[in-house]
């Protein structure tokens, strides 16, 4: 999560209803990974899938056991200039400012309010965690899952003009495709809260909401209005970041998975628990390296910071897959502008 503070990061930062076709996740690319570039990363997938997919190979993995996981933020969609959920949660305190009048004069809020991101960064991780709570809490998961799709209904990237589910890696939807069509179960695994992934993982990546890990909020069971609802509190029950992601891993999936895709330091851990197990395994950090289709960036960001990764995978037997060499296209359709 780079260098966005570490509980903060692991809570946020880290549609769905109009989806153009080339978002269709059902439709993998043929042949497969044809959004690639036939290099030497692409070979390396490839050759893997091929191995413990193939019967009769030394390394072949049983359906049952082909695991494979997924970060978000930066792996599967931008992460630049802010993780997409930060951006969520600053529209989130506007929308809500109405109920709560005294926001105004109230830090960190009153920075939100006045697009102060100065004076917000300055009320540091106590302020940040103040904005999580008061927009992701209070309320029954049902009612943030509509308010998450809602957004994403309106919500445009800030450079690129187009819907966030827009902002999603081409590469990565035939990636997730590709292994889908060979047997393998793909779960994505972030660092942002999984209730805000599940709202929109199904239609645009083709991973249902139970395969969704992520940071969580405690809830309780109660009635509301005379039904039954779980309730969000405010008591964080996961970090699912650095560390945390390999105890969700454990939690949710009960298997080491054989396959695990990343793109920042908030990966390591993921990927360093997927690859250290016996048998085949494959790390893939995917390198933001592309400043014209995308951002290039990895050690000195705010965001995605990717230092670690980048010095121990040649060691660890990690592919690094370069946006700029190793990707034909970055977003479905048309080029953002």
């Amino acid at each position: 999560m780079g260098r966005v503070p570490a509980a903060l990061g692991a809570t946020v930062f880290t549609l769905v209803a109009s989806i153009p076709a080339s978002h269709v996740w059902s439709q993998p690319a043929t042949p497969p990974l044809a959004s690639w570039n036939d290099t030497a990363t692409k070979k390396a997938v490839t050759d893997f899938v091929a191995r413990v997919t193939t019967k009769g190979s030394p390394d072949f993995v049983p359906p049952a056991e082909r695991v494979a996981v997924f970060d978000n933020d930066g792996t599967l969609w931008c992460e630049q200039p802010m993780y997409v959920e930060l951006a969520f949660a600053l529209d989130r305190v506007k929308t809500l400012a109405p109920e709560h009048p005294g926001w105004r004069e109230k830090q960190p809020f009153k920075a939100v309010l006045e697009g102060d991101h100065k004076a917000l960064a300055a009320t540091g991780q106590k302020g940040l965690v103040e904005v999580v709570v008061a927009t992701h809490t209070g309320m029954t998961v049902a009612e943030f899952d509509a308010a998450v799709k809602d957004w994403l209904k309106t919500a445009r990237h800030p450079k690129y003009h187009r819907p966030y589910t827009e902002c999603v890696y081409q590469p990565m939807l035939d990636l997730l495709a590709y292994t889908r069509a060979n047997g393998f179960k793909t779960y994505i695994v972030t660092g942002g809260t999984a209730d805000f992934v599940r709202a929109f993982s199904g239609p645009v990546y083709g991973v249902p909401p139970e395969q969704v890990i992520g940071t969580t909020f405690k809830t309780k069971y109660q009635e509301r209005d005379e039904k039954p609802a779980l309730v969000i509190l405010p008591e964080i029950d996961l970090i699912d970041d650095g560390p945390g992601k390999p105890v969700g891993i454990g939690r949710f999936i009960g298997r080491r998975p054989v396959l695990a895709v990343g793109n920042s330091d908030g990966d390591f851990e993921m990927l360093e628990w997927a690859t250290s197990a016996p048998g085949p395994r494959l790390g893939v950090l995917v390198h933001h390296t592309d400043s014209v289709r995308e951002v290039a960036y990895d050690r000195d960001s705010h965001f995605g910071r990717l230092a670690r990764g980048l010095d121990q995978a040649a060691r660890r037997g990690w592919v690094v897959a370069s946006m700029k060499a190793d990707w034909k296209s970055v977003f479905p359709g048309p080029r953002p502008e």
